[in-house]
């Protein structure tokens, strides 16, 4: 327990991820070249230990289980619950890779009965408990999912209603995102966590009297960001981290956006949309340009910018979000 430090949970001067060497922004915005336009920049999320954003929900599980070991000290619970998740491999790879450094209980993973098998093994390989059925079935609740990963004591945190919500996931995160004062901001739209997270950030700053700590940007240029969710509906994607048969516990309602739009918390195209598959080949090209390190799923919201292009002013500031690309352990050697 004394080993898991949470120096702050606001206090910009006293970040917490990553916790190995706690800084912030602990991941580089720059600007790219992209073309048509002229003012877009980038987030890069590859530089995170495995290779993507699922980093920081994965110290946030090593926070919650701090919480659970100052339980079981003052004798509140006998021992500690093992966890449950769906995941597609990101999520599983960094939240594994977490608990195996402060040696906690493993992750059980419930997988898709044609995941790669690569990915399996890697999974397996860095201790997760996998556990395969066919997602394309029914939706799951969390009793399904702690059933069928054989956890009924566990907690599953696949869904929102287990831990409370996701926005702590990815506060930070949001918090530097809205300071940059874009006009558009692309997000990649999987299970919607990152996307409604930056949202209502964005929209807590807006109605708040008194702004966060972490929280630098101007409130007029906030109002009038345009926040948009790139997602995909197609099965056979090349973008497989963002689709799924069904998708747990989102929350995400077009009328939340358009009520928060209404209220001027919002810009006026902030949306989820579906990005056509011929525009994540024009995203990977754009950005091997850019030596940008990412896979389909990552740089989505660039491929809708791009599908978009002749919707969008080429002069304003566009800030892409790349999630990444997830770093597995493949090789025995390593």
């Amino acid at each position: 327990m004394e080993s898991i430090i949470v120096p702050s949970e606001q206090d910009p001067n006293r970040p917490e991820f990553p916790p190995a060497s706690p800084h912030w922004p602990s991941t580089p915005i720059k600007k790219i070249i992209v073309p048509e336009f002229s003012n877009v920049y980038l987030k890069d999320e590859s530089v995170n230990p495995t290779g993507t954003h699922k980093d920081r929900m994965a110290w946030e599980i090593i926070v919650i289980y701090r919480q659970l070991l100052m339980s079981k000290k003052r004798g509140i619970i006998n021992k500690l619950p093992q966890m449950s998740i769906i995941s597609s491999g990101s999520a599983a790879n960094a939240i594994q890779i977490m608990l195996k450094k402060y040696g906690l209980p493993s992750l059980k993973v419930l997988v898709d009965h044609e995941m790669n098998a690569e990915v399996k093994r890697a999974l397996e390989k860095i201790g997760c408990e996998l556990y395969e059925t066919d997602l394309s079935k029914r939706p799951l609740a969390t009793d399904d999912i702690l059933k069928l990963t054989d956890n009924l004591d566990g907690i599953d945190i696949t869904s929102d209603d287990s831990l409370g919500p996701f926005d702590v996931f990815y506060d930070w995160m949001s918090y530097d995102i809205i300071n940059q004062d874009s006009d558009y901001v692309f997000i990649p739209y999987g299970t919607g966590h990152l996307y409604e997270n930056i949202v209502n950030v964005a929209m807590g700053e807006m109605k708040s009297k008194s702004h966060d700590k972490r929280f630098s940007g101007d409130v007029k240029k906030l109002k009038r960001c345009s926040f948009i969710g790139a997602t995909t509906n197609n099965p056979n994607t090349k973008a497989d981290k963002l689709y799924s048969h069904y998708l747990p516990f989102v929350h995400f309602d077009n009328r939340w956006i358009k009520l928060a739009i209404k209220k001027g918390f919002i810009g006026p195209k902030s949306n989820v949309h579906i990005v056509q598959e011929r525009f994540f080949g024009a995203a990977l090209k754009v950005a091997e340009r850019n030596n940008i390190d990412c896979e389909p799923s990552g740089i989505a919201g660039l491929a809708l910018m791009i599908q978009m292009k002749n919707k969008l002013p080429k002069n304003k500031k566009m800030l892409i979000i790349n999630t990444g690309k997830t770093k597995y352990m493949l090789n025995s050697g390593k």
